[in-house]
């Protein structure tokens, strides 16, 4: 019996059909919204809602490479380079003190005790509740915006990271111990490199997280940024320019996404084995 190409748990596509897949979605969503807007301007020739192609186009060229004479910058570029040095300085520093908290809570009964409860708890609430508190402790700085990414994302991470080593075969452990590793050697010369891996898994799942915290703070309290000038038009009705914002976050996310899934297969290809 032939395997179907689509539907069906034993469906094996040829790889151009796995191409066509793929870009079906994106297709069919251009498409409708290409009839949307032109249904929408014929009617509202003036409208603003449903921007045509050209006219997001000739906007993300004015934002990308107009030099804006407040700012002194081109508008895309400055507001691309102050979300990411924002979004990697939170990142990074959550998902190196997740780790850390993570491994240790999983080897370390003591630690377990103490920290586990808290981090469960705290994971728990919701980051955009905590910007009233960041912004009166930090200011309405780069740090408001560091410090949301990180907390929206240490805790998770460390959650993930005790899972993964408290899922670790006991015996491998005990023969570590047996054949003369310390503590610390165990902890970061036995147990780190085999859970670094998932530390890439868990940094991907959790830029979701990140991305949400990094808008959210940028559209209430900033100067500059991605979330800042989305903001900033959405009180004009601008959307020609909203929506390339939005596509142009949404390329950076999948960029990062792969760029971590790329560093994960050059750094531990093991894993991947």
């Amino acid at each position: 019996m032939e395997k179907p190409y689509l539907f069906g748990i034993h469906a094996e596509p040829p790889e151009a059909l796995v191409w066509v897949y793929r870009a079906l979605p994106f297709v069919i969503v251009l498409m409708a919204y290409s009839m949307l807007s032109m249904t929408y301007l014929a009617e509202n020739p003036g409208g603003k809602l449903f921007p045509s192609f050209t006219m997001m186009g000739m906007r993300l060229w004015d934002l990308a490479f107009s030099f804006d004479a407040r700012t002194q910058t081109y508008l895309l570029w400055a507001d691309t380079y102050t979300s990411l040095f924002r979004f990697g300085m939170g990142l990074a520093l959550g998902a190196a003190l997740g780790l850390l908290i993570g491994v240790n809570m999983a080897l370390f009964p003591g630690m377990r005790y103490m920290l586990l409860p808290f981090v469960t708890a705290v994971s728990n609430i919701p980051t955009l509740a905590l910007l009233p508190l960041i912004l009166l402790a930090v200011g309405i700085g780069d740090m408001a915006k560091v410090t949301l990414i990180f907390l929206g994302v240490v805790f998770y991470i460390a959650r993930d990271m005790y899972t993964s080593v408290s899922e670790l075969p006991e015996e491998l452990l005990v023969k570590a111990r047996t054949l003369g590793a310390s503590q610390l050697g165990l902890v970061y010369r036995v147990v780190l490199p085999m859970v670094m891996p998932r530390l890439f898994e868990a940094v991907r799942l959790s830029l979701g997280i990140a991305w949400w915290s990094l808008i959210a703070s940028e559209g209430i309290a900033a100067t500059e940024g991605l979330g800042y000038r989305i903001f900033l038009m959405r009180r004009y009705l601008d959307m020609a320019g909203i929506i390339p914002y939005v596509v142009w976050i949404t390329l950076l996310a999948f960029t990062i996404n792969y760029a971590l899934v790329y560093a994960q297969r050059y750094l531990y290809p093991w894993k991947q084995e």
